[in-house]
């Protein structure tokens, strides 16, 4: 079983677009309508150039890169916003199945989230490792591969329309958590199966 972390495990998606909105307001850059969607799944260099190219970030990306994750090392110290039910339900799926974290979050924010919760999971995988971030499944394959299995074996949970994809591309069977912030879009949500919550995960695979 591989999870999604953003929009699965914590509710942050929010955060990463707050985050990201007051960056790049404040270093010379103007917002457009299709921004949050756009980077949804973008690995960490990704994203920091879209910030650039693309909503005019005034700074080199690597630059970009560090400021916004900094920002988020700080909220989430404030305040780590796991979802209702998530720690039970890795908890549950890790008594039965190896499980992975394959995330499009930079390696020290997964770590936070691990450290904070405690949860068993021996494989957690960032896209900053990876080619090409979601939807590309570079990330899913990597993480299968880590956890010595075939992707066509492994179950993956997502919420977004591009780690939907992602997961698709990989071979992998997909369950869908969407999120309710930014809603996967209806044609993808129609190749898996869908979970009203995270905490409907063990009961669905038993």
């Amino acid at each position: 079983m591989i999870f999604d972390l953003d929009g699965v495990l914590i509710d942050s998606e929010q955060v990463w677009d707050e985050v990201r909105q007051s960056f790049a307001a404040a270093h010379g850059g103007t917002w457009t309508p299709t921004a949050t969607r756009d980077m949804q799944g973008m690995s960490t260099p990704e994203w920091a150039e879209y910030l650039v190219s693309a909503v005019g970030v005034r700074l080199p990306a690597a630059e970009v890169s560090a400021g916004v994750i900094a920002a988020m090392e700080k909220a989430y110290a404030a305040h780590l916003p796991v979802i209702p039910g998530a720690v039970d339900a890795v908890r549950a799926v890790a008594s039965r199945f190896p499980v992975a974290i394959a995330s499009s979050a930079p390696a020290v924010l997964i770590r936070v989230f691990l450290d904070v919760t405690g949860l068993p999971v021996p494989v957690a995988v960032s896209s900053e490792e990876c080619a090409a971030g979601k939807p590309s499944p570079d990330v899913y394959l990597l993480a299968a591969s880590r956890l010595g299995v075939s992707p066509a074996s492994c179950y993956a949970v997502e919420d977004s329309t591009n780690g939907l994809k992602a997961a698709l591309a990989a071979g992998m069977t997909v369950l869908a958590v969407p999120n309710p912030h930014f809603p996967p879009a209806a044609e993808v949500l129609a190749q898996v199966r869908v979970l009203g919550s995270v905490s409907e995960l063990p009961d669905a695979l038993a």
